[in-house]
């Protein structure tokens, strides 16, 4: 027979209803000799892209389709029975240009006005859009074939009728389809005869859901995954057999054998007419800018962007003269030239409305911070000129890209500033991205044992053995993993999970919508992609994906959330409370106490600075300029930090700054001669070799992305251009050479002088302000319960009093008052913003609450519920009213009962029942008094609502021995020497006991006392000593070593934990021995800032060691021995002893054990 192509076709684009995958289905259709395919997808287009380029890269024509989901009537209509999205279907072809560009309008369509549990079109929607578009009439879910099975035979013929009367002759076509299931032979019989009636064409297909036979099962287990059952339920999605791959010819050939033979015929060799006939050219003509419109006074956009851009530069720099003028009229010429004027002036002008309605913008990101034009536009707010940055490294004339800026906005206003740029441009022509998730790995494995019925404990222990890392695949783990390896080999329905997965692995699994892409088109969005709808937000979104919708002719913008602006922002308005005339954009970028906090390493929370590994790199480097900050920015990330150590020891002088080549000196002198930046790598390429620096843009794209054939011809240019410079070939070569790994893995400077102006200015204002700076870090972090707790911790571990909630001082968000820290209403769990409003409009409208029942008969306790006035209660809100809270709570049905009867006696003229109280508080009703909570009942409320522990602490009944017993703060763990034996007494407020996935018990916790908290282990061979005695919320003693683990799956990021060899009760703990701490001073100690530094650096070590002062006399002999105040006791950790060792005025440091009671 004549070849046969198959026109209908699901990948797993299908989302959890196909497992095709869109490459695999090409691959075998090249196999198999087919020179065409379709894609029709479930009501989506979202894979068409990528199986049209993919098709034509194997020389495979593509066919372009969906399988559309039918409305009842209107699509409109959304009162019809709960059907779940059981809706008939039928299969779209493209068959030409018109007809793709019409099938993008109906599956837009079908989401942004048809989503009914499914994307739905109705006849109105296909009339309209009928040009260009073929028909087949579907499966047996589709309408004419599921009239025919109801014996509906008149409904199916008019059916048939108005297809092939809407679509037009030759363009619908009856689908018969043969996978052995009885019900197809008697549709097929009859769309026989409705095909001769109607002269409607026949056409042959198989329903493709994956590519080979042998991965039905897999099919199965995903159909499993997707109706959330098991497969041994019965009812839930299936397919009745394992006939729904991708066949070949011959066996399509061989099916419909219970058909005439010349309707068989038909219907295979019009499977070839089809596809014959369907020819899709899909434009992708690049991003098409959308017109902007300019002033009447201005003849073109790039007059109107020249007159912005000097105005902008008189604003920036008064006269900026001859140097920043041509720098200017360069990069203007340039833009112009590239055609991107439209594109400055649009992003220029929802910047402009952004900052002219107080929407904080980050200062740049990205390459586009090197551009003086942006600067001048105030785009980005970081001068190219003072930090040295390079317009070529965002706009080459040498090599034609989009400009990108990707811009920050506070994360809070955000969407204000889509909202503008959706007004200006039209709703119908900007929206979101769609992104898609996948099943990785670890995902597959436990959504296959489900689907299984494997135990959910099994499917834990199997997937925690795959390693974490974002490139870790099923098929390497089990590789690497031994334990994994012996599942696979025991076989059974271990070995079916693993072999399931490995299928699944990959597939795609939901939508959603970018978290920072926006979309602007020149026309209608529609006119180049089709629409998808989240049907959980109602956003409009794409269906193509980041990396498809420029190619197709849109313009892609990323519109970022970034908290660390909306923290800036609350900072500063917390500052003008009492000074209102603070502005962060003023402040010196020199600011002594600034680098101080930097170079202490106290740089939690500050903008990039606030991981472990880089609060140790700045306690190195030290750093004293934002052009430190920068490069410790761009050090800081795989391959460039093997450079740290170098760039540490330069800058401190402790290594002489050595230079590749002395014409090099200028361009490296303030990286210490370290490369550290993209940008060094091309001007080092401009001075040796003359390129220009579009050129050596060019080969540092080349070098970065491994380009081999491309280096070896520029390299030829590069020893040339040397040459002519003076410089020997031996040389050249070897700083080629030098620039291979640094063209790779060099950072953008532009991105990092932005960011790390950024990240000075959250560090001034944690060394300048530092209540109001962690109150709007607590602010910020309101809704993350693990960053709170951790900020929480990190405002006390600074000295801040953070005072409870309380119901007549406290704010909605958290705010500092005489520098406390007064905690935020809205920071109590379960009370939310509207009664939280509702509460501070009475008291601003009424003033304070004078008791329980004023505010009661005050506030709409419909808004202000029972529920949220308890919570307030256990939290201590009403304290400052009545401390009983206990009895309060107990009081609180009748107490609101009395608010309602003396609100209803107010509101029908009546006397209001507290007119007839005698008593002092202003009214008659009698709180019955009950026995109040213990201390740790009323401290665990405290935690459990607002993260720390307002009335005390579950410690203070064992502060003695808290004291005496301990050899280290907890929050010191991570500082301490890692294998040092420790021993600390806390709290225990998490425990678990597992299996290990060797198979060993264990446990894991973690304790905490009045300075932090830490993590804690028992390994097999220690629990016997430790569950006994171990429990949550029980104050216990723990022996342990200090052990390195590594933080989540970022190898950089690690923390210290304690694996313990004994647990005791308090009463059961001794006094440990304790070291004391002696300090040799030389005769320079003798003024105040230096006893002022060292007590400093003491109080920032606090433990408990004793410190004596061992004072030297000018002749350098010894003096007096000074014991230290009980309030200066610190830890005896490395990391302290060798930074009191390092100041200059001490000659000495060592521990002597005090010969106290042993354990």
């Amino acid at each position: 027979m004549a070849e046969f192509t198959h026109l209908h076709l699901h990948t797993d684009y299908s989302l959890l209803q196909a497992g095709g995958r869109i490459d695999d289905y090409v691959a075998r259709a090249v196999e198999l000799g087919m020179t065409s395919l379709a894609i029709s997808d479930y009501g989506n287009m979202f894979g068409v892209l990528l199986f049209y380029e993919a098709c034509r890269k194997h020389g495979i024509k593509p066919i372009i389709g969906t399988e559309v989901y039918l409305a009842d009537g209107s699509r409109h209509d959304r009162s019809s029975t709960d059907r779940r999205g059981r809706y008939p279907r039928i299969v779209l072809l493209a068959r030409n240009t018109q007809g793709y560009r019409n099938l993008l309008q109906i599956s837009s369509c079908s989401y942004t006005e048809g989503f009914y549990y499914k994307p739905r079109v109705d006849n109105e929607l296909l009339s309209e859009y009928h040009e260009g578009v073929m028909v087949l009439s579907g499966g047996l879910q589709g309408d004419i074939p599921a009239m025919l099975l109801q014996n509906r035979r008149e409904a199916a013929r008019d059916r048939a009728v108005w297809y092939r009367d809407t679509f037009g002759p030759g363009n619908f076509y009856l689908e018969v389809q043969d996978h052995g299931a009885p019900e197809e032979r008697i549709v097929n019989e009859q769309l026989v005869e409705l095909s001769r009636e109607l002269d409607i064409p026949l056409v042959a297909a198989n329903d493709c859901h994956y590519v080979r036979q042998e991965d039905a099962n897999a099919h199965d287990i995903l159909l499993c995954i997707g109706s959330g059952k098991t497969r041994q339920d019965t009812n839930r999605p299936r397919m009745f057999n394992a006939e729904f791959y991708l066949k070949s010819s011959a066996e399509m050939s061989e099916l419909f054998r219970h058909l005439p033979d010349d309707a068989r015929t038909e219907a295979l060799e019009n499977t070839g007419r089809i596809a014959a006939d369907c020819s899709v050219e899909i434009a992708q003509p690049g991003p098409l800018l959308p017109i902007y419109s300019i002033p009447p006074d201005f003849s073109t956009a790039a007059d109107y962007l020249r007159h912005l851009t000097f105005a902008g530069l008189s604003k920036r720099y008064g006269d900026p003269g001859e140097d920043i003028t041509n720098r200017a009229n360069f990069e203007l010429d340039t833009i112009i030239g590239m055609d991107y004027t439209g594109y400055f002036l649009i992003v220029w002008d929802f910047i402009r409305y952004a900052k002219d309605n107080d929407i904080p913008v980050g200062p740049g990101r990205g390459s586009g911070a090197g551009s003086i034009v942006a600067y001048a536009l105030e785009i980005t707010d970081v001068d190219p000129i003072e930090y040295g940055l390079l317009f070529e490294r965002f706009l080459n004339p040498d090599r034609v890209s989009m400009p990108d800026f990707d811009i920050d906005f506070c994360y809070e206003r955000r969407g204000e500033v889509i909202s503008y740029v959706t007004e200006k441009y039209g709703s119908d022509r900007v929206g979101q991205i769609i992104t898609f998730g996948t099943l990785k790995a670890k995902a597959a494995i436990r959504d296959t044992a489900r689907a299984l019925d494997i135990p959910l404990s099994e499917a834990d222990r199997i997937a925690k053995l795959i390693p974490d890392g974002p490139k870790v695949t099923l098929q390497s783990a089990i590789e690497q993993e031994a334990d994994l390896k012996k599942i696979w080999d025991q076989g059974g329905v271990y070995a079916e999970l693993l072999r399931t997965s490995l299928k699944l692995e990959g597939l795609h699994r939901h939508a959603s919508t970018h978290a920072a892409g926006i979309v602007i088109g020149k026309t209608a969005l529609t006119d180049y992609v089709p629409l998808y709808r989240d049907p959980r937000t109602g956003s409009i979104s794409t269906q193509f994906t980041m990396d498809q919708i420029e190619p197709c002719g849109l313009v892609k913008m990323d519109f970022l959330g970034l908290k660390t602006l909306t923290l800036i922002r609350n900072t500063e308005n917390l500052i003008r409370r009492h000074d209102s005339n603070f502005d962060i954009e003023r402040v010196a970028d020199h600011d002594e106490k600034t680098y101080e906090l930097l170079g202490a390493g106290r740089s939690a929370c500050i903008f990039q600075f606030e991981s472990p590994g880089m609060q140790d790199i700045l306690t190195r480097a030290k750093p004293g300029s934002i052009s430190d900050l920068t490069a410790l920015n761009a050090l800081y990330r795989p391959g460039p930090m093997e450079n740290i150590p170098q760039f540490v020891d330069s800058k401190s002088g402790r290594k002489p700054i050595r230079f590749p080549h002395e014409k090099l000196r200028e361009i490296l002198t303030e990286t210490y001669g370290v490369i550290v930046y993209q940008e060094q790598v091309m001007e080092i390429v401009r001075i040796i070799a003359g390129f220009s620096l579009g050129q050596a843009d060019i080969l540092r794209r080349a070098m970065g992305k491994k380009k081999v054939k491309e280096m070896e011809q520029m390299k030829v240019s590069f020893l040339d251009g040397a040459r002519e410079r003076g410089i020997s070939e031996e040389k050249a070569a070897e700083l080629f050479n030098l620039l291979e790994p640094f063209a790779g893995y060099g950072f953008n400077k532009s991105h990092a002088a932005a960011y790390s102006v950024l990240a000075y200015k959250t560090a001034y204002l944690k060394a300048n302000y530092p209540a109001e700076f962690m109150a709007a870090n607590l602010t910020n972090e309101i809704n993350s319960p693990d960053k709170f707790a951790e900020y929480l911790a990190e405002a006390r571990s600074m000295g801040l009093s953070v005072d409870p909630p309380d119901i007549n001082l406290s704010d909605k968000v958290f705010t500092v008052v005489n520098g406390h820290i007064r905690f935020g209403l809205l920071g109590i769990k379960n009370v939310g913003g509207g009664a939280v409003d509702a509460i501070l409009q009475e008291r601003a409208e009424h003033g304070p609450f004078l008791d329980i029942l004023d505010l009661l008969t005050r506030v709409d306790m419909r808004t202000v519920n029972r529920k949220v006035i308890e919570t307030l209660m256990y939290a201590g809100a009403f304290d400052s009213l009545d401390p009983r809270r206990a009895t309060l709570i107990a009081n609180l049905p009748r107490m609101i009962d009395y608010a309602a009867a003396d609100r209803a006696a107010r509101e029908s003229g009546q006397t209001s029942l507290f007119d007839d109280a005698d008593d002092s508080s202003g009214n008659s009703f009698e709180m019955v008094t009950t026995e109040e909570w213990s201390a740790a009942e009323r401290l665990g409320y405290e935690r459990d609502l607002i993260g720390f522990y307002s009335s005390g602490h579950p410690l203070d009944d064992h502060r003695e021995t808290w004291e005496r017993c301990r050899t280290l703060n907890i929050a010191d763990v991570q500082d301490a020497d890692v294998d040092s034996e420790q021993v600390v007494v806390g709290l225990i407020t998490a425990y678990r006991s597992i299996i290990s996935r060797r198979g060993s018990p264990m446990a894991f916790g973690v304790i905490e006392d009045y300075t932090g908290s830490c993590e804690f282990v028992a390994f097999e061979e220690s629990l016997s000593r430790v569950s006994g005695v171990v429990d949550v919320n029980r104050v216990v003693g723990l022996t342990g070593v200090v052990q390195r683990r590594r933080r989540g799956n970022d190898p950089k990021s690690t923390h210290r934990q304690l694996a313990l060899s004994l647990a005791r009760a308090p009463e059961d703990l001794h006094e440990r021995e304790i070291s004391n701490i002696h300090i040799q001073l030389t005769p320079e100690a003798d003024s105040e800032d230096r006893l002022c530094e060292l007590r400093s650096l003491m109080v920032n070590s606090n433990g408990p060691c004793p410190v004596f002062l061992h004072v030297s006399m000018p002749d350098g002999s010894n003096g007096h021995v000074i014991r230290a105040g009980d309030q200066l006791t610190i830890a005896a950790k490395a990391t302290t002893l060798e930074g009191i060792r390092n100041l200059p005025f001490v000659a000495d440091v060592w521990q002597e054990n005090r010969s106290t009671i042993h354990e």
